[in-house]
């Protein structure tokens, strides 16, 4: 038997039942204009979280975090392991961003376009569609365990994993891309093991979570839950209650206020709140409870908006502020971190250079000659083949090398290793020498690399 729910309290967490049992959230279903839109945003992002490993740019997936070979592309930009001092703007900016969207809008994200949000939402119509309306999954947890209860809850289950082991994939492949995930699909799981724990780790997670976790996560995992409360104010915008025009509720003729007391906010919230109870933690702003007000309020025959999207202030009467300080801050920073993602991205070179001495002696003097020895590395981060050439700099006029002559051609997102040798007569050593290696592509690209030459000095 489960215990019997209580009513929403600010005292405790809905969750939880009074003797400290888990309380799981039925939530009725809720249609409506907002209902609508989120349906629409949720497959619109669904479809570009799977499509993206089939969008091909300049040959490679429009996103594909290839880390065996330490390259990543992103929408046509190849970046390598050197260049991942980059990804501080772009964890930056979309974290401005996500502060000015909460400033501006509230808990948007989380009510609209949170992965968690989306995937519970699908597994919530999973539920309604092998168990029944929330009434109905109420009763089946209260009843005894009979055949049809076991059918169910297997197919809920089994609904559950496939729709976890779909996510899990289309995962994966944003590490392997499709081809080479079809090909490990085809073949042993032994022979891509670790790629197979991933995907049934990921997959687990995934289950437990929509099976049982769900809004758990919001509420207690969740660091960004507790962050709102530091980024908004009381010009964000929120759903919330008009307790002016709410209030006192009751059923019609022995109040003067809207609110009927019908419950069907509590009923419809993912969360089990009372959002007649103030703004609380719990309220990821999924709009459900606006619905379901707006369709008692539209059979009573009245005006709509009891539950509704606004700010504190506008809940008091008063204007609400769209331009502010707190806003305008985390915009201009937003926009600070895309200019320097710009630029940046902008300077970045086609290939990556580097330039080591051959371990071991660092010169060798032979017959009156002084020989240096350097190990050219040369990364083409481009998808097409460049050649690159090598000019050495500085040097006096004595000094001759080779190793790279007529230049090296670099296959697309490949490299190429070169030694190259440096002799000078020992009579022409007086100093060490700073020398400048200029490597070349065929784009018109100029990469330096700075190395000193060595030896034996003769005063």
């Amino acid at each position: 038997m489960t215990a019997t729910p209580q009513r929403p309290s600010l005292d405790s967490v809905t969750t939880i039942n009074e003797d400290g049992s888990r309380r799981f959230i039925h939530a009725a279903r809720a249609s409506g204009r907002f209902a609508r839109w989120r349906t629409l945003l949720a497959v619109v992002l669904t479809a570009i979280y799977v499509a993206l490993p089939w969008i091909q740019i300049n040959g490679n997936p429009a996103l594909f975090l290839d880390v065996a070979h330490r390259q990543f592309h992103y929408f046509g930009l190849t970046f390598v392991s050197q260049d991942i001092w980059l990804v501080f703007f772009v964890m930056s900016g979309v974290g401005f961003c996500l502060f000015f969207l909460t400033a501006l809008l509230g808990r948007v994200w989380c009510g609209w376009a949170c992965p968690q949000t989306i995937f519970l939402d699908v597994a919530r119509r999973i539920e309604r569609w092998c168990e029944g309306d929330a009434t109905e999954r109420r009763k089946l947890d209260a009843s005894a365990w009979t055949f049809s209860k076991t059918v169910r809850r297997t197919a809920k289950h089994a609904l559950y994993l496939l729709y976890s082991l779909i996510l899990a994939h289309v995962l994966l492949s944003y590490f392997v891309s499709l081809p080479r995930l079809y090909a490990m699909m085809r073949h042993s799981p032994g022979e891509n093991f670790a790629s197979f724990a991933f995907v049934f780790l990921i997959a687990g997670a995934l289950w437990f979570d929509l099976a049982w976790f769900r809004e758990q996560f919001c509420i207690v995992l969740c660091p960004y839950g507790r962050l709102q409360s530091a980024l908004i104010d009381s010009d964000s915008l929120g759903v919330g209650y008009d307790t002016k025009r709410g209030e006192p509720r009751g059923r019609k003729g022995t109040t003067t206020g809207d609110c009927v007391d019908c419950l069907r906010c509590v009923q419809v919230c993912p969360t089990g709140i009372d959002i007649r109870q103030g703004h609380q933690l719990e309220c990821i702003g999924c709009t459900a409870c606006i619905d379901a007000c707006d369709s008692v309020m539209a059979k009573l025959d009245r005006k709509p908006g009891l539950i509704r999207y606004d700010s504190r202030n506008g809940f008091e009467g008063k204007r609400t502020r769209w331009v502010r300080p707190r806003t305008m801050l985390y915009i201009g920073l937003a926009v600070l971190g895309a200019i320097a993602l710009t630029l940046e991205t902008r300077s970045l070179k086609p290939a990556t250079v580097s330039l080591t001495r051959v371990t071991g002696i660092p010169y060798v003097v032979e017959g009156g000659v002084v020989r240096n020895q350097f190990l050219v590395r040369v990364l083409n981060k481009r998808n097409a083949p460049i050649t690159f050439q090598l000019e050495i700099a500085d040097g006096p006029q004595t000094l001759h090398w080779s190793g790279f002559e007529g230049g090296i051609t670099v296959a697309p997102l490949g490299e190429e290793i070169r030694t190259v040798v440096l002799t000078l007569p020992r009579a022409d050593l007086k100093k060490e020498i700073p020398l400048r290696f200029r490597v070349l592509s065929s784009d018109g690209t100029s990469i330096e690399k700075t190395a000193t030459f060595l030896g034996p000095i003769i005063p």
